[in-house]
């Protein structure tokens, strides 16, 4: 191979960032080259990014291969002693020309790969200009990074630090460039996205910033939320849902569980009557609303009727939208060192929410049936609604902005009445 090549796995701050990744990279004069931006939210995810740097090797013997993101961060160890890795590269370090050109040779030791900082020292996040993010018609906008609270089961902390926020000039400058470059939707994108702005001097929100953007940059057609904390929206952001039409209808909610004292020992910092009160206003503001959420099953000390809470609130809430994760135990999390439940009872509840989801998705699907819906034309002739589902749009070019008759679904995904009936939006 020539070039570089990325290869990403995770969050859409991910995605943002390998574009960082590939320019910097290029700058430095870097060819001949795989970069692995590794996410470490599960041991799968670890897993995943093992399998595939080995089989990079195997079909690219000559590159050079440098891993680098979350689960590098968090074990960058277990990478540099791979063979088939050259190079370790932490959160940090991965954004910048200056560590592409300080790559150590070809054959060092696993000490001399590793180029990994301590990720807790960084107090600030430089804002990236980026103009195109390589296979996708959406725009993702970094507008933070890090986290500040410590839930007990999660590594991510770890990886990305503590919270930074881009200054709001620079996210406004970096949605222009997104706009000029043919972006019709902006899609803004943070590890703890409604922490934005504690930081920054005045204390800014993420209501706030998105407010900002759609003012001073009209041109936005669509504004999405990547994924939010409910116990965070600020007044800005719900004036947004209930006025502004640019603001999709569609809030990915990080609800994780449904049980009180399951919250409380996954040191959440809302309750379940908390999530309700949240969507019910929110629908109020916005009827149309769909919500999304993530939810873990099998989380230690999680009884039949805790598990059964998490459930519920599913149904509860409505969520059209819902990603189960298996509890995946990571070390050096407290949760890691409560009691575990047996791995086929986490993985049997996991397949059990999962159907709960796709029954709610389904309902969520057949409400739609015999709607106008505005799409988004992706790849592959596939489309997304304003409120983020799913419809099958063949014949329209990726990118295209239409209208169409909802005349059915698969359960999966909705499908257009008739091609014929489209119009451009």
């Amino acid at each position: 191979m020539s070039g570089i090549e990325v290869i990403t796995f995770g969050c859409r701050l991910n995605i943002y960032e390998s574009e960082v990744m590939k320019a910097e990279a290029g700058k430095a004069g870097l060819n001949n080259a795989i970069l692995v931006n590794t996410c470490a939210v599960t041991g799968e995810a670890v897993r995943q990014a093992r399998q595939a740097i080995r089989r990079a090797r195997r079909d690219n013997p000559e590159a050079r291969i440098i891993v680098t993101g979350c689960a590098a961060q968090t074990e960058a160890q277990t990478f540099a002693d791979m063979p088939e890795v050259d190079a370790v590269l932490g959160n940090e370090e991965k954004l910048t020309a200056t560590a592409y050109r300080a790559l150590p040779d070809f054959g060092v030791s696993a000490e001399e790969k590793l180029r990994v900082n301590d990720i807790m020292s960084v107090t600030e996040t430089a804002p990236q200009m980026v103009a195109h993010i390589d296979g996708h018609v959406r725009g993702f906008l970094q507008v933070q990074t890090g986290c500040d609270h410590r839930c007990t089961f999660c590594i991510i902390p770890y990886g990305r630090g503590n919270s930074r926020s881009v200054p709001m000039g620079a996210v406004v400058a970096q949605a222009r460039q997104l706009i000029e470059s043919g972006y019709r939707e902006v899609v803004l994108t943070g590890v703890d996205a409604t922490s934005y702005g504690a930081d920054l001097p005045g204390t800014p929100t993420l209501g706030l910033l998105a407010k900002t953007l759609l003012r001073q940059v009209p041109e936005i057609v669509r504004l999405r939320l990547s994924s939010i904390d409910s116990i965070e929206v600020d007044r800005h952001l719900l004036d947004l849902i209930a006025d502004e039409s640019r603001f999709m209808p569609h809030l990915h909610l990080s609800l994780q569980h449904g049980d009180d004292m399951i919250l409380k020992r996954m040191k959440r910092r809302h309750s379940r009557a908390d999530a309700l009160a949240f969507t019910a206003e929110v629908r109020r503001l916005r009827p149309d609303m769909a919500f999304g959420a993530d939810m873990i099953a099998g989380f230690p000390t999680e009884t039949e009727a805790m598990f059964d809470n998490a459930a519920s609130l599913a149904d509860e809430i409505g969520i059209a939208h819902l990603h189960v994760f298996p509890y995946s135990p990571r070390p050096g999390t407290p949760a890691a060192r409560m009691p575990q439940l047996d791995r086929r009872l986490v993985k049997e509840r996991a397949a059990r929410l999962r159907d709960r989801g796709e029954a709610l998705h389904a309902a969520h699907l057949g409400r739609l049936v015999g709607t106008r819906q505005k799409l988004l034309v992706e790849r592959h002739e596939m489309a997304h609604t304003e409120d983020f589902t799913l419809v099958a749009a063949p014949g329209f070019a990726p990118g295209a902005l239409v209208e169409v008759s909802i005349g059915g679904h698969t359960g999966r995904h909705l499908t257009i009445a008739s091609a014929a009936q489209s119009a451009a939006a």
